[in-house]
């Protein structure tokens, strides 16, 4: 299919996220590549955050951008391309959280639960750990508001559901982070995190954690 200048002839080409879509849907072999390397730390972010699992997320990211490629010449524009693609990525992972849980799992073997002293890194794997204990539908909404910083209203949108929802869900999820992460307000004798702590930051410090290592373009999402 021949690409199509969808720009006004004699203007500036404004090259914005829905400009790039339309270019791609109409055949510019450039334009989605371009798109994803916009994207792509926030995408990588959720999908990490969402499923906890590094090869997982680069195989959930991959499957979304390849599902986003065949589908954008379906994009309608009633949301914004960024809330779009986090909507294609968000129900990838909880499809693979499903198809997990579907699978029958062996039980870890009993460990000894009194936690160390902790340090930033030590914050960000037990987060990381809380996150994966709590329901997928609540830690879908926890990472893209608590973490990435959406509003309860384009997170809404993402997930679709109405924000009423994305509320309970993320004050269902905090109250469990809560208990699960209880010991980094009251550490054993000895810790270094004072009984100021709270979830919400320890969740905070992490985000930076689990989304500054982010495949590059030449990792699974080159495929799409």
């Amino acid at each position: 299919m021949r690409a199509v200048d969808v720009a006004e002839p004699g203007t500036r080409e404004v090259r914005d996220d829905a400009w790039l879509l339309r270019a791609h849907a109409t055949g510019d072999p450039n334009a989605f590549a371009e798109l994803v390397q916009r994207h792509r730390d926030r995408l990588w972010a959720v999908a990490l955050r969402t499923l906890g699992d590094r090869e997982e997320a680069a195989d959930a990211l991959q499957d979304a951008l390849l599902s986003a490629f065949r589908a954008a010449g379906g994009f309608r524009g009633d949301s914004a391309v960024t809330t779009w693609l986090h909507r294609i990525v968000v129900n990838a992972c909880l499809d693979r959280i499903r198809r997990r849980q579907a699978r029958p799992t062996v039980p870890l073997p009993e460990t000894d639960v009194t936690p160390a002293p902790v340090t930033d890194r030590d914050t960000a794997m037990d987060v990381r750990q809380a996150l994966r204990q709590i329901p997928a539908d609540q830690r879908a909404a926890l990472v893209l508001v608590d973490v990435q910083g959406y509003g309860v209203a384009e997170a809404a949108v993402i997930l679709g559901v109405p924000e009423g929802t994305i509320k309970s869900r993320c004050a269902r999820g905090r109250a469990r982070l809560a208990v699960l992460l209880g010991h980094l307000r009251n550490p054993v004798d000895g810790g270094r995190v004072p009984s100021e702590v709270r979830p919400s930051e320890a969740r905070a410090e992490a985000a930076t954690d689990a989304a500054g290592d982010v495949p590059s373009a030449s990792g699974k999402e080159g495929g799409a």
